[in-house]
């Protein structure tokens, strides 16, 4: 006490403005010693917008103005919260915990990285903790000591090994928990977790958990949401789960669950989300028929049966039903989505029967999916106003009737299977507004009448597929304008007139099959020109005249033309074993090599043959003549490239690095000795300069006569634009990119008909040619490990690292070229995307490479980061098993992803998988990128992890002891 208390008199005015002087001083020390901890804090981070955030990190008596920083009513630090602000480096956890009043960290968000210091555990007086979404490394140290903690976050924060789960039974004032996404060593449910009553959030998902749910989990009565997916459980669900009645949402998909949904369960009655699909579940799901406020419900990939409860068709907030590959059966609630409207439902690869419910579509379905079942009965007439439809799979079932026709136009739709059913009637003319459509499957009907001409207005159209139907008339002369249009199948029909000439301005096609129809007339020479055309079936039908010359210019690998009428001679490059069988039936064709065709001799077929001599001549002096051309040009472009000084104006250069060469030494290297590769867009020269610099120059033609050969017809013109296109798309993206792992854009030079790429020039090839060409080399496991984390980085800049994310479009092996040094970088943008806003952007344009095109491909034709990821993943595959993506011994139409994720269950399985030239000691690291691999390429897009997250599970995945790199040649 005070002198002037114990005598019972006030303290004297000098004692007073001590005192006051004396907490002021103490105050402003301490204001001083916490600017030099956030000092401290700031001295380890950087970030790309430091302005924003740490300009106002100045006044040494201020820190409570600081941006991020909230202090408590004292005037000290309680708060620091940079979440989201583009922070790397690491946190100095040392200084922050020197902050005595310090409460809430929030960091999410950022790229911090490095290992989570020990010193966390000194912020003793921390009540929220959050590290989510960041990229450290190692293992969590513990945390025992934060007692206070009620938030802890650290989902997707990068942190791996053993957890310490330990440190959770000091923390019984927790009340959220998130763990997620983070790459832990197996390890049992923790018990530990059972002891936190407080907890209304939880979530557990991909955290390497393994053996059953416990008994006791109904002890967590505040739990509002529960999620455990995509880990290794087993076991039943255990019953007294039915205790959570206060649970919103309820996830445990992805794992190996079984036995029944148990009794009791319907006491969630405010479970608003429910999903077990992926797992072995079976029974029925009658107890899921008191979850009245269910909005989604997803059971799909399990083993339940019996009926759909009628009860769900008064389910009011019902938006979505994903009940496939079960075996469920019965009738469909027939007021199902009545309330409300399902935004989508696939109950596809049961044995449900009966009508479709006619009220579940209410504007706001976009997708339906029954396909595979035993439906009867129409589509209703209501579904014609669904003009929020994006795709509409009913194929596969007992549907019958007319389509209402409204349905063929619906401004949204992008695919409409009805394939395998009872359907009759025309397609009608209002498919001339389905602009979005991209796939049409109508096969194996009843449908009948003429194709209207709209068809060839849905210009998004890129597979139409009728095969074994009743059409007639003619297929329309404009159906040309499908320029998108790669597959069309009219077989098995009754279409007369002639095969349209314009088909060969549908410059996208690679199937033609117009079988079994009633066709007159010839082949159009036209069709000759198809770039990439692949498989032609023009069999069975009454075609007549001679086969065009021009089909030898394609590379075919089916081709029939059987039964038809045609005469002449077989053109030699056709006149191979492989399409014997398809020239059958047709009793005037001849040849001199194929068997069992009669001779072209000039006594049987005198006048056939004087025609064929006659028009080889022709071809022969048209050859020479355009060879002639050719080297004329040639000739004159070379000279004046070489012996005519340029002009000024001639060629453009733009410079995106610094460069000592000028035009003349790049464009003097273009020529034919120089040629190392062929694409699709351009040839590519390896240029060595005077210096003795290499670098690789792709050569695209773009003027209108500029490309040798190309004329002036309409597919060439179009293979400009095309070319055009990519090299405007590959200039735009890679001249913005300064990344190690990204190849090297030097400088673009181009003039009115040439356009040239500089590239460096990277010695070892693709990894295409490493792995699977002559150019083969046998490569150690660290080799493959860092192409492999290389490649990964690259990608990781494109999607996170550049202004506005860049998606490839066509991510794969012979894409990632390799330097001197064996380490990989990121090259042929030509279908690169730039995103244009945040989230859920996408392209039509279906691009990629067959192996590599993630399945969302099939029915959607979406191109998101995801797909990206998806052919990383295959990629992986490759480098860990050294197969190519489509081999004969994975089965038919099954690819390297079916193989691989069909043995994943167990280690010994996966052994089994990797590469035998990869070493014993290597193999289990080996398996660990091979399950990375699996989780790029998970059949649902959203499930997949981000190129960040896949860095971060690379770096994990380091060989244990990289020792020195050898590569040596094979044999």
């Amino acid at each position: 006490m005070f002198a002037g208390e114990i005598s019972g008199q006030c303290p004297s005015p000098m004692i007073v403005f001590s005192l006051f002087f004396l907490c002021l001083a103490v105050a402003g020390s301490s204001l001083s010693d916490e600017f030099q901890m956030l000092m401290k804090f700031k001295s380890s981070v950087q970030t790309s917008n430091a302005d924003d955030v740490f300009s106002s990190w100045t006044d040494v008596k201020s820190p409570c103005k600081f941006s991020g920083i909230v202090c408590n009513s004292n005037g000290f630090v309680s708060e620091i919260n940079l979440a989201g602000k583009n922070l790397v480096g690491t946190i100095g956890f040392d200084s922050l915990c020197e902050l005595q009043s310090l409460e809430r960290i929030s960091l999410e968000l950022n790229s911090f990285h490095g290992r989570i210091s020990e010193d966390l555990s000194k912020c003793s007086n921390l009540k929220y903790l959050d590290l989510g979404g960041n990229s450290f490394s190692g293992v969590m140290p513990d945390f025992s000591n934060l007692n206070k903690l009620q938030y802890l976050n650290l989902n997707a924060s990068g942190i791996s090994g053993l957890f310490p789960w330990k440190s959770l039974e000091n923390l019984t004032s927790l009340e959220f928990l998130s763990l997620g996404d983070n790459t832990f060593e197996r390890s049992p449910f923790p018990m530990e977790v059972l002891k936190l009553d407080k907890l209304y959030w939880l979530y557990l998902t991909n955290c390497s958990i393994t053996g059953k749910i416990p008994l006791g989990i109904g002890n967590l009565t505040q739990l509002e949401n529960f999620e455990l997916s995509d880990n290794l459980l087993t076991g039943e669900i255990p019953g007294d789960i039915g205790k959570l009645q206060k649970l919103r949402q309820l996830e445990m998909y992805d794992n190996y669950l079984i036995g029944k949904i148990p009794i009791g369960f319907g006491n969630l009655t405010s479970l608003v989300s429910l999903d077990f699909s992926n797992n072995q579940l079976e029974g029925d799901i009658s107890e899921l028929r008191f979850l009245r406020n269910l909005a989604s419900l997803q059971l799909f990939q399990n083993q339940f049966s019996g009926g759909i409860p009628n009860e769900f068709g008064d389910f009011k907030s019902l938006t979505e039903l994903s009940l496939y590959a079960n075996n469920f059966s019965g009738p469909l609630p027939q007021k199902l989505g009545s309330w409300a409207g399902l935004q989508y439902i696939d109950v596809s690869d049961n044995s449900l029967s009966g009508p479709i419910p006619p009220d579940m579509c209410r504007n706001n379905m976009t997708e339906l999916a029954m396909l595979n079942n035993s439906f009867t009965g129409s589509i209703p007439e209501s579904y014609a106003n669904c003009t929020a439809m994006v795709r509409f799979l009913v194929n596969r079932n007992l549907l019958s009737g007319r389509v209402p026709s409204g349905l063929w136009g619906l401004p949204n739709m992008e695919i409409i299977d009805l394939s395998t059913n009872r359907f009759e009637g025309p397609v009608t003319s209002d498919i001339a507004e389905a602009k979005s459509l991209a796939q049409l499957f109508l096969s194996d009907n009843k449908f009948s009448g003429e194709l209207p001409l709209g068809i060839s207005e849905a210009s998004s159209l890129v597979s139409i597929k009728l095969s074994s139907n009743e059409f007639s008339g003619k297929i329309p002369d404009t159906i040309g304008n499908l320029k998108k249009l790669g597959s069309l199948k009219l077989d098995g029909n009754n279409f007369s007139g002639s095969i349209p000439e314009s088909l060969s301005s549908c410059i996208s096609l690679s199937e033609i099959n117009i079988a079994g129809n009633s066709l007159s007339g010839g082949i159009p020479t036209s069709l000759g020109s198809l770039p990439t055309l692949n498989s032609l079936n023009l069999s069975s039908n009454g075609l007549s005249g001679e086969i065009p010359l021009s089909l030898s210019y394609l590379k075919l690998s089916l081709l029939d033309l059987s039964n038809n009428n045609f005469f002449g001679p077989v053109p030699d490059s056709l006149s191979i074993p492989a399409f014997t069988d398809g020239l059958k039936g047709n009793p005037g064709l001849c040849s001199e090599t194929l068997e069992n065709f009669r001779p072209c001799s000039l006594d049987s077929t005198g006048s056939s043959r004087i025609r064929t001599i006659i028009l080889c001549l022709i071809a022969g002096v048209m050859a020479l003549l355009v060879s002639l051309a050719c080297l004329f040009f040639l000739k004159l472009k070379q000279n004046k490239f070489e012996k005519k000084p340029l002009k000024t104006n001639s060629w453009d250069l733009k410079q995106y690095h610094v460069i000592n060469f000028n035009e003349n030494e790049i464009i003097e290297g273009i020529k034919a000795e120089n040629l190392i590769g062929k694409g699709g867009s351009g040839n590519v020269y390896k240029v060595v300069l005077k210096c003795g610099k290499e670098l690789a120059v792709k050569h695209i033609w773009t003027s209108n006569l500029g490309e040798p050969g190309s004329g002036r017809s309409s597919s060439a013109m179009l293979k400009r634009t095309r070319r055009s296109t990519e090299y405007d798309a590959e200039v735009a993206t890679l001249s913005s990119i300064r990344h190690v792992n990204v190849v090297k854009l030097y400088c673009s030079i181009t003039s009115e008909d040439s356009s040239l790429l500089v590239y460096e020039f990277l010695p070892n090839g693709s990894l295409w040619d490493r792995l699977h060409n002559c150019k083969k080399t046998h490569m150690g496991w660290e080799v493959r490990y860092e192409i492999a984390l290389g490649a990964a980085r690259g990608l990781e800049y494109l999607h996170h690292g550049c202004d506005r994310p860049v998606i490839h479009r066509d991510v794969k092996s012979s894409n990632i070229l390799i330097d001197r040094e064996w380490k990989s970088r990121i090259a042929d943008f030509g279908l690169a995307k730039i995103v244009q806003g945040a989230g859920g952007n996408w392209t039509n344009v279906i691009a990629g490479t067959l192996g590599y095109m993630a399945p969302e491909y099939a029915y959607t034709c979406k191109v998101t980061e995801k797909s990206d990821v998806y052919s990383f993943g295959v990629v992986l595959m490759e480098l860990v098993t050294g197969k190519k993506p489509n081999e004969p011994e994975f089965g038919e139409n099954k690819d390297i992803v079916h193989w691989v994720c069909g043995n994943k269950r167990t280690n010994e399985d996966m052994v089994e998988l990797v590469d035998p030239a990869i070493p014993t000691y290597f193999k289990d690291d080996a398996i660990k990128v091979l399950r990375i691999a699996t989780l790029c390429t998970v059949k649902v897009p959203y499930s997949r992890p981000s190129m960040r997250t896949v860095v971060q599970m690379l770096e994990e995945a380091a060989p244990c002891t990289l020792t020195d790199v050898v590569v040596t040649k094979d044999g």
